[in-house]
């Protein structure tokens, strides 16, 4: 099979155009359109015309649903194929210019790239002029300019299409486009749109960079300080007075009768101070050797 899809009653117009295509590329289309007749019996290219002939109606028979293959199976020739499936299916024409034409007015961007964008327009801008006839100057090489202005045109109405369906962030490329004298073509003003984007989409990257740095060095400065408060260890529990030293000299906590400075003297460096307290030194020897002699 020389085409993507078998022919089916929906997908006509993409069959007869890849069919087209195939058949050209073959030196074949004179055989379906009517341009190369069929030569008379005692011609010597007559047995080659109706070899090349059946060749082709193998081709368009095998790229078809077996229910219309059987419909042409007796066809004599491939250029009879050809202009039946036409009748068949060229009735079809005018619902699916108008299904086309209110897909054309319903495609936006929304989101999506404007390379991705742009193809669907131009898929329906394709499929709407394969069935959708335009009227063409018949004059030799175009001497009066119709075809020019038709062309031109089409062009400025598929523009205005184009840039009708763009997102409102393109409001202000699309406001220069119309704004310029003469108003571009439409491969002039995809360009602008896509080099727009691109330009968009590199800013927005760089400061995506940056709000991640600044994210990260955040929650590291933040991690820091937390591993310092978690590996501090906490100082503000209450002490244990059951296990604190008690003097019973003068009463009071956190050192015992050796230490006691009130009993044995306070030393140099104790504020207040200059010399250590003799007459509490005396004491504490005569208390002490009261006590021996007690014992």
């Amino acid at each position: 099979m020389h085409v993507n899809e078998a022919l089916n009653d929906n997908n006509y117009l993409d069959w007869i155009q890849e069919m087209e295509n195939f058949l050209f590329a073959k030196n074949k289309i004179g055989f379906v359109d009517g341009t190369l007749k069929k030569p008379e019996e005692k011609d010597t290219d007559h047995m080659s015309w109706l070899r090349c002939d059946a060749m082709i109606k193998g081709w368009l028979t095998t790229a078809m649903e077996k229910e219309i293959r059987l419909s042409v199976k007796y066809a004599n020739s491939a250029r009879e194929i050809w202009t039946g499936l036409q009748e068949r299916f060229r009735k079809e024409s005018a619902p699916r210019v108008y299904e086309l034409k209110q897909l054309l007015v319903t495609t936006k961007k929304e989101g999506s790239s404007v390379s991705t964008y742009y193809t669907r327009l131009r898929t329906l801008w394709d499929e709407i002029g394969s069935v959708f006839s335009v009227p063409k100057c018949s004059c030799t090489g175009c001497t009066c300019g119709i075809s020019k202005k038709i062309a031109e045109s089409k062009d400025k109405e598929r523009l205005y299409e184009f840039l009708l369906g763009l997102d409102s962030e393109f409001s202000t490329i699309r406001t220069q486009i119309l704004s310029m004298k003469p108003v571009h073509v439409l491969s002039k003003a995809y360009h602008l749109v896509a080099e727009d984007e691109q330009q968009r989409a590199v800013s927005t990257g760089k400061r995506t960079n940056t709000d991640s740095v600044a994210f990260q060095a955040s929650m590291k400065r933040d991690g820091s300080v937390a591993t310092q408060n978690k590996s501090r260890p906490k100082t503000n529990k209450k002490p244990n007075n059951d296990k604190l030293e008690h003097c019973d000299f003068c009463g009071k906590d956190r050192h015992n009768r050796d230490g006691c400075f009130k009993l044995i003297g306070y030393p140099k460096w104790w504020p207040g101070k200059t010399k250590p307290d003799k007459g509490r030194a005396k004491a504490a020897c005569v208390e002490a050797s009261d006590n021996k002699d007690t014992v």
